[in-house]
């Protein structure tokens, strides 16, 4: 692909962003932008007219989508070909929430059978759980249940599980330790106790050094007071592929959760990755997750560009990070709030109360960024208070606020782990289509993997005698205060 900046609509958008005019200026020129700029998909409703943006402005974004040729490269995602060019791989998290019976071809093979087994894999072992049929070594029922993972297989179980706690068994509690800091698998094992405790490990390879010290840690705990090693395969299941490292660690393969390398890290939630998120609001609920994520999956791969709110927000993204200043998002699912509520509060029921007082707050926000207050605004306004003189001219430049900030408002009507799957897969395709058009990769993660070269060579340089040199200035010098702290260097 040619670089964007050489693309005929990037030169075109470039000339047009110094025509915009305020937004007051629109809104007032244009009685319906607010319903012309404004998409309505299932329970989701999303406004974009708050947006420094004309008609002209989109149409040039749109066909600068066309000339980066986005929707060709998310058709050939939806088949399966390799668009993970720096690893070779296909990019699948979109398989991973379609249903059984639609089948994908990844180098004439259909995938779907392999997901959908360990779907209900998934699904058997959870419901065990939850039901206390599965039990720890001592007979007594599952308590507590601890994720180790880091990356992907932390950040979005640890997210969803937030936003879905009032789906949550509230007897089941979970905790997640991704930080190679001691602290936090302390912290977390203080709430434990061994004999009704479950530990998920998440390492596709079962090698990341962060996860598995971890997990070792976890290991030396729970056989402090279980003793024997056979105790570990009822307190320990692996979301991985290594099954020889699994079993090496004391793990019954049965309880190995396989997923695929077409599945991106911080795409991994909607995979075997997602165990945390199945016990915690069941099976059932996870498979709404899924349906969410697909029904909008749907949307961005049939949905034309004008009405496909993927593509929409990710041009209006692409317009101020690379036209304007930064853009300001307000996404609200006004009902989160609502259903946490309810989730804690059972007899005592101010709801609607606190919901209007929430919105009005939300809505005046957006107001405020669009419109702003003018000198002339502010000078009536104060003058209204009594105030006039030096008085009044002091307080004009602090209540003076320029506006034309943009938002884009999204609405949902009940906050639901369907909802919520939409919502998710919403901004992946956001990032997938930004991604086409400034020629990134979304998938590899070559930064990480250049940090993880770099600790390798620095940790056994942690227990070396002597000074380290080998680094620029501030590393070693990092690196020696450290060891002269830590009592390891030379004095």
């Amino acid at each position: 692909m040619p670089s964007p900046v050489d693309l005929p609509a990037w030169k075109a958008l470039a000339r047009h962003a110094n025509t915009i005019p305020p937004m007051r200026d629109l809104f007032a020129k244009d009685p319906h932008r607010a319903t012309s700029l404004s998409h309505r998909w299932n329970d989701l409703f999303l406004d974009y007219s708050k947006n420094r943006a004309t008609p002209e402005t989109l149409q040039l974004l749109r066909q600068l989508l066309k000339e980066s040729k986005v929707e060709e490269l998310r058709d050939r995602m939806f088949r399966g070909d390799r668009i993970n060019l720096t690893e070779n791989r296909s990019v699948l998290h979109i398989a991973l929430r379609r249903p059984a019976d639609q089948p994908l071809l990844v180098d004439g093979k259909d995938i779907m059978p392999e997901v959908e087994k360990v779907r209900q894999q998934m699904r058997v072992f959870s419901e065990r759980v939850r039901t206390g049929e599965w039990k720890g070594y001592t007979g007594q029922p599952i308590a507590d249940i601890v994720n180790i993972g880091i990356g992907g297989s932390d950040l979005g179980p640890v997210m969803v599980t937030e936003a879905l706690k009032p789906f949550a068994r509230r007897d089941l509690r979970l905790h997640f330790v991704s930080n190679i800091d001691s602290t936090h698998i302390v912290e977390a094992l203080r709430l434990c106790r061994p004999s009704t405790t479950l530990f998920l490990v998440a390492s596709k390879t079962f090698t990341t050094q962060e996860t598995l010290t971890n997990a070792h840690a976890a290991r030396s705990w729970f056989l402090k007071e279980a003793s024997d090693e056979k105790h570990i395969a009822k307190h320990f299941v692996a979301l991985s592929t290594n099954t020889a490292e699994v079993k090496k660690f004391g793990i019954d393969p049965v309880n190995m959760f396989p997923f695929w390398d077409w599945v991106g890290g911080r795409y991994s939630l909607w995979s075997a990755i997602g165990l945390s998120i199945a016990l915690s609001i069941g099976y059932d609920r996870f498979a709404e997750l899924l349906a969410g994520a697909h029904a909008m999956d749907e949307h961005f791969r049939q949905t034309a560009v004008e009405q496909n709110l993927p593509m929409t927000l990710a041009l209006l993204g692409i317009w101020y990070n690379n036209f304007h200043d930064a853009q300001t998002h307000a996404i609200l699912p006004y009902d989160q709030y609502l259903h946490r509520f309810l989730a804690s509060v059972e007899t005592f029921n101010p709801l609607g109360q606190h919901h209007d007082i929430l919105l009005a707050n939300f809505f005046a926000q957006t107001e405020a960024l669009m419109r702003g207050k003018t000198e002339e605004e502010v000078r009536i306004e104060l003058a209204k208070e009594g105030l006039q003189g030096d008085a009044l001219e002091k307080l004009i430049a602090h209540k003076v606020f320029s506006g034309n900030r943009p938002t884009n408002s999204l609405l949902v009507q009940r906050f639901d782990p369907k909802t919520l799957g939409s919502l998710i897969a919403l901004y992946e395709h956001k990032i997938f289509v930004q991604g086409a058009i400034w020629n990134i990769n979304p998938y590899d993660q070559m930064g990480v993997e250049l940090g993880k070269q770099l600790a390798k060579k620095i940790e056994p340089e942690l227990t070396s005698p002597t000074p380290v040199t080998s680094h620029d200035a501030s590393t070693n010098q990092l690196i020696n205060d450290y060891k002269k702290r830590s009592h390891r260097g030379s004095s």
